[in-house]
């Protein structure tokens, strides 16, 4: 019995890929200018893919190839000696340099198997991908997921042009272990390098050397994504140790390999979230390449199961639960690197976003608690304790210290101490080297989540401070019952208020166990969130936009605050 083949994807594919290569073809001999190496090689393989298939309007079109040719001289132009290319922050850089030679592999891939009318095209894909082979060989990388876009390239490159170094190198590489935990996560915990970098690398490396392994870690990160997937159809990315840890990222790149996976082992759950993926339209100019190069995505997708509501998560491994029902989807955060490393760097979780709260239109994007203590920044739980089932602690301790004099035998008559980080600050003080008195700061927040969102006891413990709880709204709703205060910032003191969008909404309540009275509107000393000194002393912040509604006061303080969704037609 023939397998049904889905041909409306695969004329969306076309279509996409046709809205990028057809102005490209329009003018096959206008040189290229400002578009990076890894943009070149990206048109040259969906030129040569919108050649070979027949559901392109470029199908067989010779301007198609003349196109492709003139981005082949531009981009041999921009190889340095060493076969890497030229341009990017990165120099001389292997792995963004294995991006591209992963297309330019492909794309020799489409053109060899097209007949002489792509042989010129073949003939240059081959040089370029002969030229940086010797350096992607005995590369190095500085990130987890370019390891396997170098591994991947190392395979095409196999592929393509056998070599048994190609594969050892790769060997060596994967002996590392893929940096995927026990929750389904890689190391980075980031929905865009699983989506753009690992989960595609690891599935060519499966189908190049048959690793069954390498196709069921990614099935595992694809089944844990499925939980992390937000109403408003993009992936949850607070606990993200990359750039996307601040932005929201769509679903639409995981379609390609939802759709895969779907086919090839029938989970009608994966099949519901590659149907999700491209309900907005197929965008992706790679996908009919993809469609080309394994056939597999061309097949019907297996009957989708419905999505399970209530569903009830905790990754463990990233201090993240998630409880979803049809009122209500919520997530509460504690997995944040800074507490451990005493610093906002590059590959570090640093949101300190510990609370978001989706309510149909009605969305609560973050919660946020900045304290005025030692300018050390907003709370970032450095623990989270599961108390019962949807009960949750998170917890953190800050500790600063005054020093004392140095003791006789660690004092210089030059007075020309050496320069040491104290955790908060640097100086020539030696600060190892003398007594320390320390002042301590706890804060606690419990989270109580419900089935229309969450309830909140937060303690914060320690010397006075001013404190600030920060509830940022999704712009596009409206705010009532707290004080407006200006620039999309309301206080709330005393009463309920409500952010309400249409039909849908989400109700405020605080209230305080002890301390004294909330601060009122008129304290735009304390109703602020300040970001810390590791951004304030470059004149950077991570401060988030939107309506922001702030409760605050002067601790030490015990408050209650309840966040509820209201929705008059409930989505299930």
């Amino acid at each position: 019995m023939p397998i049904p083949l889905d041909h409306e994807f695969v004329r969306a594919a076309a279509r996409a890929a046709d809205r990028l290569a057809a102005p490209l073809a329009a003018r096959p001999d206008e040189e290229p200018t400002g578009v990076p190496h890894r943009g070149l090689a990206r048109r040259v393989k969906t030129l040569v893919a919108a050649y070979r298939s027949p559901d392109s309007a470029l199908h067989g079109s010779g301007q198609a190839v003349a196109a492709a040719m003139t981005h082949l001289r531009a981009l041999r132009a921009v190889q340095t000696p060493t076969g890497l290319f030229a341009g990017g922050d990165n120099v001389q850089s292997p792995p963004d340099s294995a991006f591209t030679v992963n297309d330019v592999c492909d794309a020799h891939v489409l053109a060899a198997g097209a007949g002489p009318e792509l042989g010129d095209v073949t003939a240059a894909l081959a040089e370029i991908a002969g030229a940086v082979c010797g350096s992607l060989l005995t590369g190095g990388v500085h990130t987890p997921n370019h390891r396997w876009e170098l591994c991947a390239a190392l395979a095409r490159l196999h592929r393509s042009f056998p070599d048994d170094r190609l594969r050892d190198r790769v060997e060596e590489w994967l002996a590392e272990g893929v940096d995927i935990d026990a929750e389904g996560q890689y190391s980075e915990r980031s929905a865009n390098y699983a989506a753009h970098v690992s989960n595609p690398s690891l599935l060519l490396l499966a189908e190049v050397l048959g690793r069954a392994d390498l196709l069921y870690a990614v099935e595992r990160n694809l089944a844990t994504t499925l939980d992390l997937i937000r109403p408003d159809g993009t992936v949850e990315t607070v606990h993200s140790r990359r750039q996307d840890q601040n932005h929201p990222f769509p679903l639409a790149p995981y379609l390609p390999h939802y759709r895969l996976l779907a086919i090839r082992t029938g989970r009608g759950d994966f099949a519901r979230v590659a149907r999700l993926a491209a309900a907005g339209g197929i965008d992706d100019p790679d996908l009919l390449a993809e469609t080309l190069l394994t056939p597999d995505l061309c097949r019907a997708l297996p009957a989708p199961t419905a999505q399970t509501l209530r569903r009830d998560r905790y990754l463990t491994t990233a201090r993240l639960a998630v409880r979803a029902s049809a009122t209500a989807h919520t997530v509460v955060y504690g997995g944040s690197d800074v507490p451990g490393h005493r610093r906002i760097r590059s590959g570090l979780a640093c949101n300190p976003t510990f609370l978001r709260l989706f309510a149909g239109d009605a969305v609560l994007d973050a919660v946020r608690l900045s304290r005025g203590f030692f300018d050390l920044g907003p709370f970032r739980a450095a623990g989270m304790q599961q108390l019962a089932d949807n009960r949750y602690r998170l917890t953190e301790t800050l500790t600063a210290a005054y020093y004392q004099p140095l003791p006789p035998d660690r004092r210089r008559d030059d007075g020309a101490y050496r320069m040491a980080d104290e955790g908060r600050f640097s100086a020539a003080m030696a600060f190892p080297d003398r007594p320390r008195d320390e002042v301590s700061q706890t804060t606690r927040v419990e989270v109580d989540l419900r089935e229309d969102g969450a309830d909140l006891r937060i303690d914060i413990s320690g010397p006075p401070v001013p404190w600030a709880l920060e509830l940022t709204f999704r712009p596009g709703g409206v705010t009532e019952g707290a004080v407006p205060i200006g620039d999309g910032r309301w206080c709330l003191t005393n009463g309920p208020m409500t952010y309400r969008v249409g039909d849908d909404e989400i109700r405020v309540e605080a209230d305080v166990e002890a301390g004294e009275p909330l601060a009122g509107p008129d304290r735009s000393d304390v109703l602020r969130y300040d970001p810390g000194q590791d951004y304030t002393v470059v004149g950077g912040t991570d401060a988030t936009t939107g309506n922001r509604v702030y409760i605050g006061g002067h601790g030490p303080h015990t408050l209650t605050v309840a966040l509820h969704a209201r929705r008059t037609v409930p989505v299930g």
